[in-house]
């Protein structure tokens, strides 16, 4: 008979990681990890493959950790996935994979990422298995961004025998993986490890290589490089355009979360690199990226911390389990509230003025679009306000490259394949479909490394 629920993953309690960075869930067992893949049909159609956007034959390697092969269910997984360990903690499957997962006609979804990450972290453990390249072919390929689609790109061009360079902006590979999720969602050394993958295959990261001030896209092509792949992202963010953002204790969620995680704010005063936090915390926003400031926010300290969000619950982006884990740890969820004008005292912030909204007709999301309500003005007193409404494309490398269209979103206007309107260049992720999930940047990288070899072949 079928386990109708999910093998539950043990994780801290609230009281105790609310103190700590530690990782929250802890991971299956071996013994649990196999009662988990016995759910799995193994349906011979897999809608769950077509799930995946880098289509990882999820039947097989489920099969096998279930018969305690785990080895060869690493490698399976890395057959089409060279980040594993990371999907398998940020990606949302309950939108993908799971989504359509045949046994959740009646019962739970089979726990697809809970088992990718056991695999991943059973390799990690036991020693990856050596990957040997094919030979090199001597073209090269120069790659823009160290994050996911970046460095899928990189890996599958590798394994197709071209010698890859990846320029990286910041001091440390990883882009988003690294700045912008906090340790206790992704630790840094799981990352860490599987770019460590990359160099091991040959792959080349340069640091400290802002293309488009350091070193130019055409100026890459002018030295050799058959091509140029962009996965620059999306890293600029967005504001909220009221009176008193300028105030001292308003962040954006990019400049909190990068100053916490990539610059290690939270081993202060290990890593000098202090945050000004104050006593009230508010962050403005539903996503993922709100739950992280909101429990980051609460790991450094603040007393009391609270999501300001302008819709619903039915309404927020965030993962499901990252609200509840928000919710568990004390963060308060004040939904129907728009803040509209800060006000602060000598130039520091003290208070934030917020509307009461009511939902109206769908928005060109889909979503009911809020409205304010009129007389519902009321003062919040906060001394540090967190905007985490999302991002957009850095302008950086369109200004500085000839030849490129750019969206009225500021995107690069690229196709399926990562073709861009430039010869030679191709772009994915979120610089090309705006901020969206990590999974979908690498799948866009997967489509753009074969893009690449065909242009390479003289396709």
């Amino acid at each position: 008979m079928i386990r109708e629920t999910q093998v539950a993953m043990r994780e801290q309690s609230a009281a105790s990681r609310v103190r700590n960075f530690d990782e929250v869930p802890l991971g299956y067992t071996d013994e649990e990890a196999r009662e988990e893949a016995a759910r799995c049909l193994q349906c011979k159609k897999a809608p769950c493959v077509q799930g995946c956007p880098v289509e990882v034959d999820i039947p097989a390697f489920i099969g096998q950790t279930e018969r305690g092969d785990f080895a060869a269910a690493a490698a399976t997984i890395k057959r089409t996935n060279n980040l594993p360990a990371i999907c398998g903690r940020v990606c949302p499957q309950e939108t993908q994979c799971q989504g359509v997962c045949t046994l959740a006609k009646k019962f739970e979804p089979c726990g697809i990422g809970r088992l990718e990450r056991f695999v991943a972290d059973w390799e990690r453990e036991h020693g990856a298995q050596a990957v040997e390249p094919p030979p090199s072919t001597g073209l090269r390929v120069a790659v823009v961004g160290a994050g996911p689609a970046g460095l899928t790109c990189a890996a599958d061009l590798r394994m197709m025998g071209h010698e890859v360079t990846v320029f990286e902006a910041l001091h440390e590979p990883g882009g988003v993986l690294m700045y912008g999720i906090p340790e206790f969602r992704l630790p840094k050394d799981v990352v860490n490890y599987e770019v460590d993958g990359l160099r091991r295959l040959g792959v080349d990261i340069a640091l400290n290589m802002v293309v488009g001030k350091t070193i130019t896209v055409d100026t890459l092509l002018s030295e050799g490089y058959g091509a140029v792949f962009v996965g620059s992202g999306a890293g600029l963010p967005r504001f909220l355009g009221i009176e008193g953002e300028t105030l001292i204790g308003v962040y954006s969620a990019n400049e909190f979360l990068t100053r916490v995680n990539l610059m290690r704010a939270w081993q202060f005063p290990e890593y000098d690199t202090p945050v000004k936090l104050g006593r009230h915390v508010a962050v403005v926003g539903g996503g993922n990226v709100a739950m992280d400031a909101a429990r980051t926010a609460l790991r450094l300290g603040a007393e009391h911390v609270s999501i300001l969000y302008r819709r619903t619950r039915q309404e927020m982006p965030a993962r499901v389990e990252e609200v509840h884990h928000a919710e568990e740890e004390g963060v308060d969820m004040q939904f129907l509230v728009n803040p509209v004008q800060l006000h602060g005292n000598d130039g520091v912030l003290a208070e934030a003025e917020c509307l009461r909204m009511e939902l109206g007709p769908p928005d060109d999301s889909g979503r009911r679009r809020p409205v304010p309500i009129e007389g519902s003005e009321f003062l919040l007193d906060v001394d540090t306000l967190i905007v985490a409404v999302g991002n957009q494309a850095h302008p950086l490398v369109p200004r500085t490259t000839s030849g490129l269209n750019v969206t009225r979103w500021g995107t690069l206007e690229a196709d399926d394949d990562g073709v861009t309107t430039r010869k030679g260049v191709f772009a994915g992720g979120d610089i090309v479909t705006g901020a969206a999930t990590v999974i979908s940047a690498m799948g866009a990288g997967k489509k753009a490394a074969a893009a690449i070899h065909r242009h390479l072949a003289g396709g």
